[in-house]
């Protein structure tokens, strides 16, 4: 069997290169002194200078513990060579300054080093850390001021302005005059947004073929005692589990909700049963007049707008 021979000491290795960095023997000498071939010595040589950074492109100890680092947190996070390859592919059609930009956004993100996302991205180091250090440009700083301005006007409507009517404002108040797609970029940036008109949801619908009953009340809707005219109409109302039609009679006298009643449909049922919820508690005399709109509730006809009790 092959002798196997132990290995040196770690104090007899530390020894040994301290004496042939002072250079006053040969290397091949001094190692002949040492009783080790020169090979082994040169080796030793080559590991310090590169535990300290000093050989050429070589890596410093406390650099390959954080590249062991970072390639382990570079598999854990998806960052394989194709990921970065799409990020570099991603990145090339862009301009220096926008890549730059890219390289700011990701590190944000991400919280990689900036060497290895230099590298990623395709930017040198030196680069990125000038233009990081540049001063503003006059485009951004005209961005910032205007950014202040549209968050005034936004903040004046109480939060319910776009960028059609923030750029009118700006128009017609401040007379600044830009687009509104740059007032639009810059809320977006800002996290600013205006309130979006609800989708109206049409709830009278007209079936054909049925003849609505007459208007008996002709817009007077001041009647001088209760129980003599009732109003009626249906909303919805949107709720976790979808939407919710509510049906409600009004006394026209004493504006008091007199029936009511909720389903999960908009058919005749949901404003018979408001209708008979109001006759119930209420018992009012005859030629009472129950008012609604022309809806589509099929089957309605005879109690949208009627005399008497029925």
């Amino acid at each position: 069997m092959p002798r196997t021979r132990p290995p040196y000491p770690e104090e007899f290795r530390r020894e040994a290169i301290r004496l042939a960095q002072l250079g006053d023997k040969p290397q091949r000498l001094l190692a002949k002194d040492l009783g080790i071939s020169d090979v082994t010595l040169r080796h030793w040589l080559k590991e310090e200078k590169a535990a300290r950074g000093e050989r050429p492109g070589g890596l410093s100890g406390d650099e390959r513990e954080e590249l062991a680092r970072l390639r382990v947190r570079t598999r854990s996070c998806g960052w394989s060579g194709r990921s970065c390859e799409k990020r570099r592919s991603s990145s090339r059609g862009r301009t220096t300054g926008g890549r730059r930009g890219v390289l700011v956004h990701r590190r944000g993100e991400d919280d990689f080093p900036v060497a290895v996302m230099c590298r990623v991205f395709g930017v040198s180091r030196t680069g990125f850390h000038n233009w990081e250090r540049r001063a503003p440009s006059d485009r951004a700083l005209s961005d910032a001021w205007l950014t202040e301005r549209i968050r005034q006007v936004h903040d004046a409507s109480r939060g319910v302005y776009g960028a059609p009517r923030i750029q009118a404002e700006l128009w017609l108040e401040h007379d600044i005059h830009v687009g509104r797609k740059r007032i639009a970029r810059l809320m977006k940036a800002a996290g600013i947004a205006g309130v979006r008109p609800r989708k109206r949801w049409k709830t009278t619908i007209r079936i054909p073929g049925i003849t609505p009953a007459t208007d008996l009340v002709e817009r007077q809707f001041r009647p001088d005692l209760p129980n003599v005219l009732w109003v009626a109409d249906i909303t919805y109302l949107r709720t976790g589990e979808g939407w919710l039609y509510l049906a409600a009679v009004q006394d026209a006298y004493s504006r008091l909700i007199v029936g009511w009643s909720m389903a999960t449909h908009m058919r005749a049922p949901l404003v018979v049963d408001a209708l008979q919820m109001a006759l119930a508690r209420r018992r009012p005399d005859r030629g009472l007049i129950h008012h609604s709109d022309q809806g589509g509730q099929v089957g309605l006809n005879r109690s949208a707008q009627h005399l008497g009790v029925q």
